[in-house]
């Protein structure tokens, strides 16, 4: 087989290809920065009230999370985008792909913060209610900043994830980096260039975003910088 790799269609000035990739990548930003926060919202309050709520909330975030969670992502973007529009409501491309990684990493999330709940030793707590802290502010002061900075780790690797699986948002034509590779990939027919460029924007984007994540872990926990400096 013969092949001979080109990029200059890259910047070839009458299509401007890699503005169209530039403008997908800062899309798929957006999108995964709106995603992660209103993600992280839900996983925590989620988890919070799985580990401390009453016995049907439980239940409810439960199902919730387990439905979420056996379900592939693409399933549940095309029920938000195609199902709903079948019944009249109809949702836009961008906010139907928000709305599904929302809800698909919130789940992934609430996991991962219980998990970090749950392992926070009792006699905190003790210790809390022996200096006369109520119950939200045992909670937010005590229990919840050491539980998060112990899965913090995890978490920069689901967020991640939820960053990749942004990609599967081209099929409700979200104008993202994978959308954008099709296109360009449909009008030049350079495939192997093209989608090595997008593995290459995908893996920076990856890294650079944990290293966001691991870094506001080191500014809002302080312990981690005095563990890292022993």
């Amino acid at each position: 087989m013969k092949y001979q790799f080109d990029f200059s269609f890259f910047w070839d000035a009458d299509n401007a290809y890699w503005q169209d990739l530039a403008y997908g990548a800062l899309l798929s930003a957006e999108l995964t920065i709106v995603a992660l926060v209103c993600g992280f919202l839900v996983g925590t309050c989620a988890a919070v009230g799985r580990v401390t709520g009453p016995g049907w909330l439980r239940w409810t975030i439960a199902t919730y999370v387990e439905i979420i969670r056996n379900t592939p992502l693409l399933v549940q973007t095309f029920w938000l985008f195609f199902g709903l529009s079948s019944i009249g409501f109809r949702v836009p491309a961008f906010a139907a792909a928000v709305i599904a990684l929302t809800i698909n990493v919130g789940a992934y999330s609430c996991e991962i913060i219980r998990a970090g709940i749950e392992s926070i030793h009792k006699g905190q707590v003790e210790a809390a209610e022996s200096l006369a802290l109520g119950p939200i502010s045992t909670f937010l002061d005590v229990i919840l900043p050491p539980a998060i900075e112990k899965v913090l780790p995890a978490l920069a690797s689901q967020f991640v994830l939820m960053m990749l699986a942004s990609s599967i948002m081209a099929q409700i034509s979200a104008e993202e980096l994978m959308a954008a590779a099709s296109r360009t990939q449909s009008e030049t027919f350079r495939g192997f260039e093209i989608y090595i460029v997008v593995a290459v924007i995908y893996l920076v984007m990856s890294i650079i975003l944990r290293f966001i994540i691991l870094g506001l872990g080191w500014i809002v926990f302080p312990r981690r910088r005095r563990l890292a400096q022993r």
